[in-house]
C-alpha cells in the first residue's frame, strides 16, 4: 500500500493488527450489507475477548453469528437479539454481556464517536432500564438522559464501490449503520463489491470520504436473506 492507495490485496492484511480483548464496531443490519469477508478473516484469526458494537449479532451460522460458536465475543453493544439462538442461549446462561441500545442512540453513539463528542442528551430510554444509572436532566420540561459516544479499535464495513483513495458509495438499504461506523473506527476496514480508479465515482455521490478508510479490500458477496418469505399462488375463478 503505497502513498494514497488503500487497496490491499488479502484479508490477512487487512485485518492485521486486530489483538484480543479490542472493540470492534460492525456496519450493517441483520444480515445486509455486513463485512462478510472481514467477520469470517475474524473467525479463522481466533481472536477473543472481543468486544463487539453492531445493531445485532447476524445468525446463528453467517455474519457475526460465527463468532460466537467458539465464544470469540465478550461483550455485544447491540439493538436487539434477533435472529440468532446462540446469542440468545449465551445471554440467558451469563456467558455474553449484552448492552441493549436503542438503535437510534446506538447510531448517534457511532456518530458522536466519529465527530468528536464526547456525549449527548437523547430523550430515548428515559425512565426505562435504559437510562438506569445515566446522569438525567430537564431541557424545555422534558427528560434526557446522557449517552456517551462509541469509538472502536477497528470499524469493519461493507460498501457498494469504493475508489482507491478509500472514497465510499453504499447501495440502498446496504447503507444502515456502515456511514456512522466507519468514522468512529481507530482503524476502518472497507470490504467493497467493486473497486473503481480516483475520479470515477463524482465527489456529490460519495458516502464516506477516504479520509475515514485505511484499508479496502475487494470481497465477494453470499448476501444471504435473513429470512425468505413468499406469497402462495392464488387462482381467479
Amino acid at each position: 500500500m503505497a502513498g494514497f492507495d488503500k487497496v490491499v490485496s488479502s484479508y490477512a492484511e487487512a485485518m492485521a493488527g486486530l489483538t484480543d480483548n479490542m472493540t470492534v464496531i460492525a456496519g450493517g443490519f441483520g444480515l445486509c450489507g455486513i463485512p462478510e469477508g472481514l467477520i469470517n478473516q475474524i473467525k479463522l484469526m481466533q481472536t477473543r475477548g472481543l468486544t463487539v458494537v453492531s445493531n445485532n449479532c447476524g445468525v446463528d451460522d453467517f455474519g457475526l453469528g460465527v463468532l460466537l460458536v467458539d465464544k470469540q465475543i465478550k461483550k455485544m453493544i447491540s439493538s436487539y437479539v434477533g435472529e440468532n439462538a446462540l446469542f440468545e442461549q449465551q445471554l440467558l446462561q451469563g456467558e455474553l454481556e449484552v448492552e441493549l441500545t436503542p438503535q437510534g442512540t446506538l447510531a448517534e453513539k457511532m456518530r458522536a464517536g466519529g465527530a468528536g463528542i464526547p456525549a449527548f442528551y437523547t430523550a430515548t430510554g428515559y425512565g426505562t432500564p435504559v437510562g438506569e444509572g445515566k446522569e438525567s436532566r430537564q431541557f424545555n420540561g422534558r427528560d434526557y438522559i446522557l449517552e456517551e459516544a462509541i469509538n472502536g479499535d477497528f470499524a469493519i464495513i461493507k460498501a457498494y464501490k469504493a475508489d482507491r483513495y478509500g472514497n465510499c458509495i453504499y447501495r440502498h438499504t446496504a447503507q444502515n449503520f456502515n456511514p456512522m461506523a466507519a468514522t468512529a473506527g481507530k482503524m476502518t476496514v472497507v470490504e467493497v463489491e467493486h473497486i473503481v480508479e480516483p475520479g470515477e465515482i463524482p465527489p456529490s455521490q460519495i458516502h464516506t470520504p477516504g479520509i475515514y478508510v485505511d484499508r479496502v479490500i475487494q470481497g465477494s458477496f453470499e448476501k444471504r436473506i435473513e429470512r425468505k418469505v413468499t406469497a402462495a399462488a392464488t387462482t381467479r375463478a
